[in-house]
């Protein structure tokens, strides 16, 4: 019996370590595909070659069989930052779902649960249809200012809210958010109704289907920074979010104030996500569905569930964009329509499917 139960983990180990090669390998291949297609297309060898001798300073890869000098440029200075946001945006999301079902312990929760996607576009409603005056220091920062304060002080009033009368618990963070998160849509189709200018409707509207036409290699540091540190932040908190998934009871006998880590997880999940809104507008079902995913591939473990999911995540937004871009021709799609159409039938296919469990 023992030598069976060692080896089916023996092969469980063997399979999670093959699904995280070959999500690095897809994630590779991917970025060198996506930045090959465009207005302008560009040889998959060719941008492989570019991208290579690039990114190793000249190392390895040879520019000799490009075809031009500018395909350097529009790969490198227009197409890449694009692939790098959607991978980084696709972590975050992905991290902030797993993080926040985990928090709340409901496997319906993701990153805009608590309002803060609600808040998000109240601040870019504001910004784009209000805005903060001609000539002041919030000006110059626009919508990407407007949504992150909205989307952190929606953040800050649903933790309020929720710790009054005791201690913090998942039940009173939903809840909070739900309530928060009507309020800030109700002030938001408020402006809107009130708003007499036609083109801004018009990108509040684009704006909250996602986009990241708007990426640039000036806004990867803010993004990569604080994606990055979230991200290496929870790989080392598998146990406390492991804890999470068994109650409050049953951490006190661990020893374990799941309050406190429940305020931490959710100031920092908030911040993440949104940073993340404010780049990229709302792009839903990435940070629901990837966990769920994850979690019936690799088991509830967080040890293993958090880096699978922050890989799957990356690519399945790299994907999206691509579609986003290919699937109409000389038009870009909303990326969050698409991932709302991928992650729809997924999510109720593994609803209906038997034998999934949240916790195991």
């Amino acid at each position: 019996m023992n030598m069976e139960k060692g080896s089916n983990v023996r092969q469980k180990q063997a399979f999670y370590g093959f699904a995280m090669f070959f999500l690095l390998c897809a994630i590779a291949m991917t970025a060198v595909y996506s930045v090959s297609i465009g207005q302008v297309s560009i040889p998959f060898q060719q941008s492989m070659q570019i991208v290579l001798h690039t990114i190793t300073n000249g190392h390895l890869g040879s520019l000799d069989q490009v075809e031009s000098d500018s395909y350097t440029n529009i790969i490198m200075q227009v197409r890449m930052p694009r692939v790098v946001f959607a991978l980084l945006i696709g972590m975050g999301l992905s991290l902030c779902g797993v993080v926040m079902q985990a928090i709340v312990q409901n496997p319906l929760a993701d990153p805009y649960i608590l309002g803060i996607s609600s808040g998000g576009s109240l601040g870019a409603t504001f910004a784009i249809l209000v805005g903060f005056g001609s000539g002041t220091v919030l000006s110059q920062f626009g919508v990407a200012f407007g949504a992150f304060a909205g989307a952190m002080a929606t953040s800050i009033l649903v933790l309020v809210l929720s710790s009054i009368g005791g201690k913090v618990t998942s039940i009173k963070l939903v809840l909070s958010g739900v309530v928060i998160g009507a309020l800030c849509s109700s002030l938001s189709s408020l402006i809107i109704f009130f708003a007499n200018d036609a083109e801004g409707i018009k990108s509040v509207t684009f704006w909250t289907m996602g986009s990241l036409a708007s990426s640039s290699w000036s806004k990867v540091p803010i993004m990569a920074i604080i994606v990055l540190a979230g991200c290496f932040l929870f790989l080392f908190q598998h146990r406390v979010l492991n804890t999470m998934l068994l109650g409050d009871e049953s951490a006190i006998t661990l020893g374990i104030n799941l309050s406190v880590f429940r305020k931490l997880y959710m100031i920092i999940a908030a911040l993440i996500t949104g940073t993340m809104v404010a780049y990229s507008g709302m792009i839903g079902f990435v940070g629901l569905i990837i966990p769920h995913i994850c979690r019936g591939l690799f088991g509830s473990d967080h040890k293993h569930l958090m880096p699978a999911s922050l890989l799957l995540g990356g690519l399945f937004l790299m994907w999206a964009d691509v579609l986003s871009r290919v699937l109409v021709e000389n038009v870009e799609l909303p990326i969050g329509i698409l991932t709302s159409v991928i992650g729809s039938p997924l999510f109720i296919y593994m609803i209906v499917k038997k034998g999934y469990n949240f916790g195991g």
